[in-house]
């Protein structure tokens, strides 16, 4: 059961941007920024059945997400992938100021024994992803202010995986050289 509601969450996360542009065309902008606030909690939910802590940006998101749905739904519905951006963009700028960064971790999650020569690398990983994600924020904003439900709807579900799609292969193709070198020279 708990495995079927973690996957029709992110499911729904990863759609949201197409749930917006459907449900604004049929639904009052009122009802569909109240279904975002009930995806933000049942995302802090998620979240918090593995670390409250981590459950504490969604809160915020759902509080953000309140206020501004309250003076313009429509504004609050296309605030969700910007304050999600930013959720990532502070999670890896905040392990970049208190290491390990979330890149090392993975990694070492997978590799326990990886050289130290490879932190500078992971450290320059997590500043590419942080990067990425304050980019994503600012197009997502941008396509939010408009006004266009239907570039954002572009931007937010379609062309943001994409480029997000494009970094992951990206990084693995430098991280195959990076493994090599290190390789050769040990």
């Amino acid at each position: 059961m708990a495995g079927s509601l973690d996957v029709t969450v992110i499911a729904i996360g990863v759609a949201y941007p197409f749930l917006v542009y459907f449900g604004l065309r049929t639904l009052p902008p009122g009802f569909v920024a109240l279904s975002l606030v009930a995806l933000l909690a049942a995302r802090a939910a998620f979240v918090s059945r593995k670390s409250s802590r981590d459950s504490f940006p969604y809160l915020i998101a759902c509080i953000v997400v309140v206020v501004l749905a309250a003076r313009s739904p429509v504004i609050g519905l296309k605030t969700y992938p910007i304050l999600v951006s930013l959720v990532f963009a502070a999670a890896f700028a905040h392990s970049l100021l208190w290491p390990p960064t979330i890149v090392e971790q993975i990694a070492r999650f997978r590799e326990p024994d990886l050289p130290v020569e490879v932190n500078s690398y992971l450290r320059k990983v997590t500043i590419a992803w942080l990067t990425f994600f304050i980019i994503n924020a600012a197009i997502s904003a941008a396509t939010a202010a408009s006004g266009s439900l239907r570039l954002w709807t572009l931007y937010n579900g379609l062309i943001s995986y994409m480029a997000m799609g494009v970094m992951f292969a990206a990084e693995f193709l430098v991280r195959q050289l990076v493994r090599r070198r290190l390789r050769i020279s040990a």
